[in-house]
């Protein structure tokens, strides 16, 4: 029996007078990936970005684990957040440069009110430890970590608010062909342990069919075949 995680129905996005996202549907279950494939410009990431709430919807509905997100306030949507995260294509942009990487994977938890400072630190290694980092690379800060190492701290951040759903909008396709095997590697098997649910954003065909258990192609907007 499925559990379904995500159901987006009749999806529109506008942006003034440009439609961006044009009644798009789909589903996903935990578990499961599904790749949104398309060139630049389809809407892709316009429609990763409303799923979030990132972005208001201009009709249709986002339901997560049930629940309807869209015309809810940012208050209601707060507790939602921690269990559906991003993590995006710039792997040095999503990172503070001031920040020692202890702190940016620590951020959310103390964000969210969850953080410790007895156990905390120890939770931090423990989830660079999972995403294949020393935790010595907490001391670190960005500029000293290759593309992959921070793209690898960008997955840890999103692992510290226990998700069930990342959104994932292009997250190697700024990194070289060797490391980028590694990350899609890492986000497999952090799926098989965890059981999490990933929306796929991506213009790449190979990529896409090594990670995706379905696609959907999306052309202007629209969805042109699934």
């Amino acid at each position: 029996m499925s559990d379904l995680l995500l159901d987006v129905r009749d999806l529109v996005v506008r942006y003034g007078p440009v439609t961006a996202v044009d009644h798009v549907s789909f589903t996903l279950d935990a578990g499961e990936t599904l790749a949104l494939n398309g060139p630049s410009g389809c809407g892709k990431s316009s429609t990763a970005l409303a799923v979030l709430q990132l972005r208001r919807t201009d009709g249709g509905e986002v339901r997560f684990e049930g629940r309807e997100l869209t015309g809810l306030s940012e208050r209601e949507l707060r507790p939602l957040r921690p269990r559906m995260q991003p993590v995006f294509q710039d792997p040095y942009g999503s990172l503070s440069p001031r920040h020692r990487i202890r702190d940016a994977v620590a951020e959310p938890l103390k964000v969210q009110g969850r953080w410790n400072p007895a156990d905390g630190p120890d939770r931090v290694a423990e989830l660079l430890d999972r995403v294949g980092l020393d935790p010595s690379y907490g001391d670190r800060r960005p500029h000293e970590l290759s593309g992959g190492q921070c793209q690898r701290v960008g997955i840890a951040r999103a692992l510290a608010s226990e998700p069930r759903l990342l959104v994932l909008d292009e997250p190697v396709s700024a990194l070289d062909a060797s490391v980028r095997a590694g990350v899609l590697n890492l986000l497999a098997d952090l799926q098989d342990e965890l059981g999490l649910g990933y929306l796929f954003i991506c213009h790449d065909r190979a990529v896409v069919r090594h990670v995706a258990d379905r696609v959907v192609e999306m052309r202007d907007g629209r969805i042109s075949s699934g």
